[in-house]
């Protein structure tokens, strides 16, 4: 069971980067740049899940909404406000995407 949503979690991570990295290089096309489109993915990831983590936190806070500091899933324990961040900025992508396609019909 675990094996499988650690095979679900890097699938789509790996969609993740992969939609990022055509975003990239299509926007970056005849464009001299250092930075490779996957270098760009991995940044745009990262920063996207910070920026939702620290709007989560920021929200929590002025809430004063009682958060656990750890939840165990599985016998590991995470952060259930980065996990909320790092999911959300992983499917996002997918709902541009999904959302881009709609508006373009």
């Amino acid at each position: 069971m675990v094996i499988v949503l650690v095979l679900v979690l890097l699938g789509l991570i790996v969609l993740s980067l992969w939609l990022r990295v055509r975003f990239n290089r299509d926007s970056v096309a005849g464009v001299e740049t250092k930075s490779s489109p996957v270098a760009l993915a991995v940044q745009e990831l990262v920063a996207t899940a910070g920026g939702v983590y620290l709007a989560i936190v920021a929200l929590t806070s002025f809430l004063k909404l009682d958060m656990p500091d750890k939840v165990s899933l599985m016998a590991v324990a995470v952060d259930p406000l980065a996990v909320t961040a790092i999911v959300l900025a992983i499917v996002q992508p997918l709902f541009s995407r999904l959302f881009l396609k709609i508006l373009h019909k």
